[in-house]
This record gives C-alpha cells, structure tokens and sequence, in this order.
C-alpha cells in the first residue's frame, strides 16, 4: 500500500508480536527491552549449571571458560571459582543452556530480525565479577558485528538476557541509541589502552567516551535485542556480588560468510585463528570458527 511504513531492520512476521510502536523504536534506536521474557526457574537452572561448570561438577564438553585477568592474579584464598571465571562461551549444545537458544518465546521474536530460518551463532553466560580496582569488569564500547564473520548485518540480532537485578551499581549495558544508523558502519577495533589491563577478545572502539549513553536497568528475565553495529559497553561491576546475563547471536540462514582479510577486522580474525591453533584446529579460518559454533535453532539450514 502506498502509505505502508518501510521498515530496514525488522520484518513483518507471521505472529505479529512487535507492535508497529516496537518496530519504530528499533528503527531508530537500535535495540528494544523486552520484559520479564525468560522466567526466573528457569534462569536459576542456568545458574546452577554455570556454578557446576565452574567447580568442575559436570563434564563441560566444549565449552570455553574465560577468566577475568585481576581476579587469577589476586586469587585470594577463600575467593570462590565462580568469582574468577567471566564468561563460559560455546554453550549452545550444552542440555540445560540449550533451553535458553531454543526458547519458542525467544525465538518469536528473534524471528522478527532474522526471519523464519535461525542459527544460533554466538552463545554466552556473562558473570561480570565485582572489581578488583583496576577496573578489568568494563567492556569497552564496542560493535558485534567486529566479531562476525557473516552479512547482512541487518539479519543478525543480539539477545541479552539479565539473570539477575542489572544497574549501573553492578556493570549493566550501556547503548548508544542510534549508533546503528550514526556512523551505521564497523569501525576499527583494538585492545584499548587501560592500565589495568584488559580481558581476552575484549576489542573497543575510539572517540565515543564524550557520546551520551542509555544505561538499561532490567529485571531477572528482561531481554534487550540489539543490532550488530550498535555501539555498546559495561562499566565496572562496584557491587560484591557478580552480575551475571546470558546472551546469543542469531542470525539468518540466508547470511553468507565473508572474506575479512585486508578489512578492519583482520585484528580478530588473527587472534580467532591463534586460539584454534592452540587447541589443535590448525587449519581452521574465520569462517570456518563460526560454522564450527553454530546450530539451526528453527526453520531450515541454508547458507550458514
């Protein structure tokens, strides 16, 4: 119809569950909060298995455990493993966590960036520990879409889901509303230069400090779905308490995978391809990282 709004980032599905409202305010901004999505049983049961994994309970399989880097230097005696440990990743086929990525509610409106044929791409529990001091609990500004090997960037979207009371107090994300569209392309990113150090694959942006940021406080089972090049960050976690979020990349099955190398992100590329090696895939490129991680959640496989 002649006066049908064009819309770039979401599309028209089947179940209608954004509300045209909701579609215009991602339009614009970027990212939209959906609340009380993921219910707070089943958030205690990703809880739980994070803590198992950490304490050596259970086999972890595949799964990749990252450690903040002021906490294993200090390493006080008393500090409990979970405190140590920042983020588990690759935990898309892991039988508790699964139920997250394969969450019909999840999905629905996953579906309205992607389409009907989802790959789960990037999986994650974020356990943000309290601060050291040397503020190594911040993540730098940064864009996604550095990260990924696949286009478009319009049919991939983030999910982020608080498992617990988010504030500023405790490291909640912060977004630049709009940054999509302004700039609205991937800038260079590269370990920034903080004194206290900076954690593993922790790549940022410059020249953004000054910007004004939208700080989202959520509740246990608030979900924010965001763009890949929205620039977004974490300030330091000042509570005692670790602040813990579990999250994913979907994306389309009709992506494509890309040659990176001469581009901005032949950085991560490098560092991606360094890990696999270390692990005894000496032949492993980017792309095949990220095909290597990934899982059809709904519909049918076909490019990815």
């Amino acid at each position: 119809m002649a006066n049908q709004k064009r819309y770039k980032y979401t599309i028209s599905s089947n179940n209608g569950i954004l509300s045209s409202e909701q579609r215009d305010f991602f339009e614009i901004n970027g990212y939209i909060v959906i609340r009380d999505l993921i219910n707070e049983t089943l958030l205690d049961r990703f809880k739980q298995r994070f803590i198992d994994i950490c304490e050596g309970k259970v086999n972890r399989g595949g799964i990749t455990v990252m450690k903040d880097i002021s906490s294993v230097k200090i390493n006080r005696e008393g500090i409990s493993k979970e405190s140590i440990v920042n983020k588990i990743q690759d935990i898309i086929w892991d039988d508790v966590f699964e139920q997250y990525f394969l969450h019909p509610e999840l999905l629905d409106y996953v579906q309205c960036f992607t389409g009907n044929n989802i790959m789960a791409m990037h999986s994650m529990l974020i356990n943000k520990p309290p601060d050291t001091g040397s503020m190594t609990s911040r993540h730098p500004m940064h864009q996604d879409l550095h990260y990924f090997a696949f286009r478009p960037a319009d049919r991939i979207v983030a999910t982020w889901t608080a498992m617990q009371t988010v504030t500023k107090a405790n490291g909640c994300l912060f977004v630049l509303p709009g940054s999509h569209i302004h700039p609205g392309k991937l800038l260079p990113h590269e370990y920034p230069e903080w004194k206290g150090g900076v954690n593993k694959g922790f790549h940022g942006i410059k020249g953004y400090d000054s910007h004004q940021k939208k700080y989202l406080d959520m509740n246990p089972g608030d979900t924010v779905l965001f763009h890949p090049l929205l620039i977004h960050g974490s300030g330091p976690n000042t509570s005692q308490e670790t602040r813990k979020a579990i999250s994913c990349h979907f994306a389309s099955c009709e992506c494509q995978y890309i040659d990176v190398t001469g581009t901005t992100q032949q950085n991560i590329a490098i560092e991606v391809r360094e890990i696999a090696r270390r692990r005894g895939f000496n032949d492993m490129d980017f792309k095949d990282f990220w095909k290597f991680r990934s899982r059809l959640v709904r519909g049918l496989k076909m490019h990815l």
